[in-house]
């Protein structure tokens, strides 16, 4: 398609498309009926199955979207929208003229409605009857009953409606299912500033007011006045309530444009329950509409479950190419029944029909059923293991996974954190570590006053409720949190704040008593934590103080570089060091206390940075993050089967390295370079500084890169979200390099997570990712295979989704997908060997003018084809993975040799077959008259035999080739290492058995010989193609022939193949700066010659 008059709308998301706007055309429509009328509507039926061609064929293209009628977006032909730019912050908190102004908006904005229409069972049928799989159905039972095969072509019309019955039953089953989640919150009654109105009315720049008693959220609103607990779980999988607070309206923050991915601390989601919120007399909690209807976070998702993105796996492609091949088999043998026809004077109306019905034959038409019956089969195998999908195609792809980033805490650890201890800085230096924060002679300290107050927890139904690290920390204290209720805060002007107080003790001293229990803190201000900062923060006052307080907690390196340097202890970076080194999850606080002129109101306005600055260093609290018990032997199983792992963790760097160490993913002799990269700064340039964690040997001896074991190669890279940007943004050149070697990701954001996945599989990696669903979405939404571990049955967030919360559901993943991609080749190959034989057969018939007879027929496509298709994929999967990866493309050397030497061995035992029955001494050439029953000699039978059924020559075709389908179906039913070898399979040779007695047992030794010969020989070629197989696929014969100098056809290979030429790889400790002079010369250079 031409780039003329292109628009491009959603301009750099993950959405981006490309618009052409098109008009009806008069003399082209008129054109199109011609053409439907001469096909007799074969036609319509090509253009409803091409849409683009449809617009194309009957619409004329025009240079404004204003102008058209219909819309092309790539490929996909959808109704005419408007796309909105940018809301500001600050217009977002002062437009508060509501509902009587949005009349005018209404006009632009449809009705605020996810609308889930349920079609009629009318139009569903005849959408699945249209699909080109049943209209060749029905082409194929018209020429068989013009040739009076009725009962196979009975027998294909009732497993044709029992199969579309099935369909319709179960795609109206889901559109009500979705319907109805839909439809639950979708209309409820709103404030809409001072008027009530039905949420479906709303429109973005609506002012809606939040109950106090909460609700479920009908649009997308950012909150400018006021606090709310969220359950955000419908969305992220992340059952925790969520603390959202008021947009900014002053300070940098405030003068910036609204943006939803990174205002996501303000911003409720449609379909999220609000269970809390906290409202004050004249201050009611509101909000401003930003999205609406199918624009809405929850209208996205229903969008993406309604029309999923397509599967891009190389075995789909590669199983159009090959129909496509047998097609051009169906035109050969097209071209030759016409000429031997011709040859033998026969009527035209049996040329027409016997040329058409070798088609029918070439082409299976139950390839697809027997296809998707391996992914069904393991698919309920997997929910039998607790692993819930949603996207079943994807099961063929975890076959294919050679590496899986891991999330560390909650999916490598264990979701809760210990307290350890902590550490409190006295007179600028640490103190000895303490491990009881509830010590009554620290009731009083900032240290506790901090860990005390400087949290997101909230009272749900009389119980704490927040972030398990939260609650941790708090409930080590031993306070006590008490909120406002309702008729308190209706009640007082001011903001009533949350309060936290130490319990009531009895001391030996009783002033001391009385003033501890006059004790008391209120939280008048919170900053939730953001995983971009690092950090959250709370403005605090104490009971009879007038000056106010901010507390802050976060990450050691970001809270150390708000704080005053004299505060900070000389021994900081060895303390903490020492820390995570032994894998501690370790945060750091810091406190300050605000002027005296900071109101109440004044501080809600007040911009973080202007609060999170020039602060005092506290001490570190040190959490014990605990390795699952599962943790390293899945790892280690993950390892021998040649999948690389890597972990990204929003977690220090030096935790996720001794974690790393710990659960077996960098082994105690692999060296760990760590890659810290600056920003340009003034005129110094970018740079990246290479250092070793322990033992800095720089040998290049010790450091040689070896191919071996493809991707662990005694060294690792590790780096920071903030290196890993700055790598992508000024030394492109080295992401490939550090990608095929980097281990750990440690300090990344959400964002930062997806990025690297989409790097990953840059370099050809099918990239799985593992996470608990919270901060991992994007990640998991983007990789081949995203898995979150949630309580939850059907997480939102990926295509799979575990009821165990730990990783061995990986390991049973990827084997489940292997077998699952096994019985694919295994299914695709016996159905296209199937057609073929019957192909060969009745080629060979059509040269005595003969063809198999209706039951015949019915008796190899019901009997035996469609039985054993469906059986030969009950294989289970095979207890253990193993470093040989199962083949991912049909369009291969040893795959295309396994099914032409079959082709050929069939071809030539057919051959066999039929001219040695011609040459017996009591063979007789076919008469209308005659019956050749296999006996000697003529036999009259009442029975005349125009088609030329019973004769010699067929008979033994169908016998041999009865046993030929199911010679292929024993051999393709392929075994380890990948699938539960096949004498398990009870079903599948039950089958077998049964159609092995119904052959007559009459018939000669010879055959039977015959048959056994050509089983042994297709055994024996089947085996050299295992072989020729495990020859190019297994890793280590990959490694040998990339050291012969063979170029590999994965990036990942390429790129590892360079690196073992290139003697200055890995670095040694220095630093690299970004050459500045050159790209100067580069750019002046390609300005020139412009």
């Amino acid at each position: 398609m031409e780039k003329k008059d292109v628009k491009i709308i959603n301009q750099g998301l993950e959405d981006e498309m490309e618009v052409w706007g098109y008009r009806p055309c008069p003399w082209k429509m008129v054109l199109v009926a011609v053409g439907a009328v001469c096909t007799g509507g074969l036609l319509f039926l090509v253009l409803y199955w091409l849409p683009e061609w449809g617009v194309r064929g009957t619409c004329t293209r025009t240079p404004f979207i204003r102008e058209s009628q219909t819309l092309l977006l790539r490929s996909t032909c959808i109704p005419v929208f408007e796309h909105f730019g940018p809301l500001a912050c600050e217009k977002a908190g002062k437009n508060a003229n509501g509902f009587q102004s949005g009349f005018n908006r209404r006009l632009f904005f449809e009705v605020n409605e996810i609308a889930v229409k349920v079609p009629s069972v009318f139009k569903l049928l005849i959408k699945e009857v249209l699909n080109p799989f049943y209209i060749f159905q029905l082409f194929s039972v018209i020429l068989w009953s013009i040739e009076q095969y009725y009962y196979y072509a009975a027998a294909i019309v009732f497993m044709s409606v029992i199969s579309i019955a099935t369909s319709l039953y179960t795609v109206k089953k889901q559109y009500i299912m979705l319907h109805d989640m839909v439809a639950t919150h979708s209309i409820v009654r709103v404030s809409v500033y001072v008027e009530e109105a039905m949420s479906t009315e709303l429109v973005p720049g609506d002012v809606i007011v939040i109950p106090s008693n909460g609700m479920i959220m009908p649009c997308d609103a950012v909150l400018v006045h006021g606090n709310c607990i969220v359950n955000e779980s419908m969305l992220t999988g992340e059952s925790v309530p969520v603390t959202k607070t008021s947009l900014p309206s002053s300070g940098e923050d405030g003068a910036g444009v609204y943006s939803i991915e990174e205002h996501k601390r303000h911003t409720l989601f449609c379909g999220t329950h609000i269970i809390q919120t906290r409202f004050y007399t004249g201050e009611l909690v509101k909000a401003v509409v930003v999205r609406t209807g199918f624009s809405t976070e929850k209208g996205q998702l229903v969008r993406s479950i309604l029309y999923p993105k397509p599967t891009d796996f190389k075995l789909y492609r590669d199983a159009y190419l090959f129909l496509l091949c047998l097609v051009g088999v169906a035109g050969i043998g097209f071209i030759y029944t016409i000429v031997l026809s011709i040859i033998n004077q026969v009527p035209a109306k049996t040329i027409v029909v016997e040329s058409l019905d070798i088609i029918t034959i070439t082409v299976p038409p139950a390839l697809p059923a027997a296809m998707t019956a391996g992914i069904v089969y393991a698919q309920r195998r997997l929910k039998r293991v607790g692993i819930f999908c949603i996207s079943p195609q994807r099961i063929n792809i975890c076959g294919q996974l050679n590496l899986v980033c891991f999330d560390k805490t909650g999916t490598l650890t264990e979701d809760g954190l210990d307290l350890w201890g902590i550490q409190r800085v006295e007179n600028g230096s640490f103190s000895p570590p303490e491990d009881d924060p509830a010590n009554e002679t620290l009731v009083r300290s900032s240290f506790v006053s901090c860990m005390a107050t400087c949290h997101s927890l909230t009272k749900l139904e009389g119980e704490l409720s927040g972030d398990p690290m939260d609650l941790k920390m708090f409930n080590a204290t031993g306070w006590i949190l008490e909120e406002p209720t309702e008729e308190e805060t209706a009640l007082h002007n001011p903001i009533m704040p949350t309060v936290v107080r130490p319990p009531k003790q009895v001391l030996p001293e009783v002033n001391q008593e009385v003033n501890l229990l006059s004790y008391e803190i209120g939280i008048v201000r919170q900053f939730p934590f953001s995983s971009a900062l690092q950090r959250m923060s709370v403005v605090v006052r104490k009971l009879g103080e007038k000056r106010m307080d901010a507390y802050l907690k976060g990450a050691p390196e970001v809270v150390a570089s708000l704080c005053a340097e004299d505060t900070i202890p000389e021994s900081f970076t060895e303390t903490l060091e020492f820390y995570t080194r032994q894998g501690f999850r370790v945060i750091a606080l810091a406190h300050r206390q605000l002027e005296a002129k900071l109101s109440w109101h004044k501080v809600q306005n007040l911009n973080r940075d202007l609060i999170e600055t020039n602060m005092e260093f506290l001490g570190l609290i040190v959490m014990q993050n605990k390795l699952k018990e599962e943790t390293s032997g899945v790892l280690k199983d993950l390892r021998r089967a040649n999948i690389r792992t890597v972990m990204v963790t929003g977690d220090n760097m030096l935790t996720a390295i001794s974690v790393a160490r710990d659960c077996g993913m960098i082994t105690p002799h692999e060296r760990v370079i760590v890659a810290d990269a600056t920003p340009p700064k003034d005129i110094q340039p970018a740079t990246i500084n290479w250092h070793y964690t322990e033992n800095h040997a720089t040998s290049k001896d010790n450091l040689e890169i070896s191919l071996e074991d493809l991707g662990h190669q005694g060294y690792h890279f590790a780096m920071s979200g903030r290196s890993f940007a700055v790598i992508t943004e000024h030394f492109p050149d080295l992401v490939q390099k550090l990608a095929l070697h980097a281990t750990i990701f440690a300090r990344m954001a959400p964002d930062q997570k997806t990025q690297l996945v989409e790097v990953l599989q840059s370099v050809d990696y099918t990239v799985g990712m593992c996470g608990d669903g919270a901060n991992d979405c994007g990640a998991l939404k983007r990789a081949h295979s995203g898995i979150s571990l949630s309580e939850l049955e059907a997480s939102v967030a990926s295509p799979f989704t575990s009821s165990t919360a730990n990783i061995s559901c990986v390991p049973n993943l990827i084997r489940e997908g292997r077998a699952a991609l096994i019985t694919s080749f295994c299914v695709f190959k016996f159905m296209a060997l199937y057609s073929i034989i019957q192909y060969l057969s009745v080629t060979l018939l059509y040269s005595i003018l003969s063809n198999l007879g209706d039951f015949q027929f019915l008796f190899i496509d019901v009997a035996i084809i469609l039985i054993i298709a469906f059986t030969m994929s009950l294989n289970p999967a095979w207890k253990v993975l193993v470093a040989q990866r199962p083949p991912s493309s049909l369009i291969s050397g040893p795959l295309l040799f396994s099914v032409l030497t079959q082709i050929l061995t069939c071809l030539a035992f057919q051959i066999l077959a039929f001219l040695w029955v011609r040459g017996q001494n009591w063979y007789e050439k076919w008469t209308p008259l005659s019956d050749a029953n296999l006996t000697h000699g003529p036999n009259i039978t009442s029975h005349v035999d125009h088609k030329n059924i019973r004769n010699y020559e067929n008979t033994t075709l169908f016998y041999v080739s009865s046993f030929q389908y199911l010679a292929v179906a024993i051999i393709f039913s392929k075994g380890k290492p990948f699938r539960q070898p096949s004498y398990k399979n009870c079903k599948l040779h039950l089958c077998i058995v049964n159609c092995i007695v119904c052959v007559p047992h009459e018939w000669r030794i010879t055959v039977v010989i015959i048959v056994l010969v050509n089983a042994a020989v297709s055994f024996l070629l089947e085996v050299q193609y295992a072989i020729g197989n495990f020859m190019c696929i297994h890793p280590t014969i990959c490694l040998y022939r990339i050291q012969l100098g063979k170029t590999p056809r994965v990036r990942y290979m390429q790129v590892a193949q360079e690196l073992q030429e290139d003697p200055d790889w890995p670095p040694k400790p220095a630093t690299l700066q970004k050459n500045i002079f050159n790209q100067a010369c580069q750019l002046i250079t390609n300005s020139y010659l412009q």
